[in-house]
């Protein structure tokens, strides 16, 4: 997925293997056979998801490590 500069708005991101728009939506994350209903910035053409730097490093990693910890 391809971004625009940092502050914009979300139809600011366009998806990498259709082009289309991305929308915010309900996705669900899974990890060690949890899942976690979330909102987060999809391709309603073919489903891709984007996983932003600042998600992934913060509260995914957060749930991980909570859950690795059990």
């Amino acid at each position: 997925m391809n971004n625009k500069e940092a502050g914009q708005n979300s139809t600011a991101w366009r998806c990498a293997q259709c082009s289309g728009p991305l929308e915010q939506g309900k996705v669900t994350v899974s990890y060690l056979g949890n899942d976690f209903p979330v909102q987060e910035l999809k391709c309603p053409k073919c489903g891709l998801v984007l996983i932003t730097e600042e998600l992934a490093l913060g509260k995914m990693a957060e749930v991980e490590q909570n859950l690795e910890d059990k």
